[in-house]
């Protein structure tokens, strides 16, 4: 249980009634091993023929989804965030050439097992995927590491305004007046890559998530 300093009292309704008022902001900080992983990759076929390389695409994305359902990944942790045909150009002379076409077929996987994360990268690609977008680390319940990071800053505001009226020789109310939240935010991890060929190793580090709070705060003192 939180011991406040033997300065700490509550303040009379008479000083409640003066303005003087303490003005501080807090600042809390929690870190967490993500336990979720969003990657999104897929595949790019290029060429003059568009019902060809459309069914390139086709036939290599569904041999990346079953590779992923033989992983044990749920079909509906697969869910399709991209899919696209450009037109190609080169230009000579000021002139614009056609040069052919890209098809491009993104799949976002969702995995709640991170140390899988590797593996099902590596597995896509081995199945014909060629291109990474990304991979981000995320929490699935993250509202605690928020609250708790939210505790941390009004403790750490409190804080700086018992030493501040300590060092002035006042005394500070027991509870704040007023708190405004600054801001509250968590950091995801990225991993980015562009491309990766059938035989690369993929050690995914996840590292940590961190979740800051800010709050600003006013209390009356004497």
């Amino acid at each position: 249980m939180y011991a406040y300093p033997p300065f700490y009292r509550p303040a009379s309704s008479s000083q409640l009634n003066q303005s003087s008022t303490v003005e501080v902001v807090g600042e809390g900080t929690v870190t967490a091993a993500p336990d979720r992983a969003e990657i999104v990759l897929g595949a790019v076929t290029e060429g003059l023929d568009l019902n060809k390389i459309q069914n390139e695409n086709s036939k290599v994305i569904s041999n990346v989804i079953q590779s992923l359902l033989q992983l044990a990944i749920p079909r509906e942790k697969i869910q399709t965030t991209d899919y696209r045909i450009d037109i190609q150009y080169d230009y000579k002379d000021g002139k614009q050439i056609f040069t052919g076409y890209k098809v491009t077929h993104l799949l976002q996987i969702i995995n709640d097992k991170i140390a899988q994360t590797g593996n099902i990268v590596d597995t896509a690609v081995a199945n014909g995927a060629n291109e990474v977008t990304g991979i981000r680390f995320t929490m699935i319940q993250p509202e605690s590491y928020e609250f708790q990071a939210l505790s941390l800053a009004i403790h750490n505001a409190r804080q700086k305004a018992l030493t501040i009226t300590h060092t002035l020789g006042t005394t500070l109310a027991s509870t704040p007046y007023q708190v405004k939240e600054l801001s509250r935010t968590s950091e995801p991890v990225p991993y980015m890559a562009a491309k990766l060929a059938a035989n690369a190793a993929t050690p995914i580090q996840p590292g940590q998530i961190v979740f800051q709070a800010k709050i600003q705060t006013w209390f009356f003192f004497a």
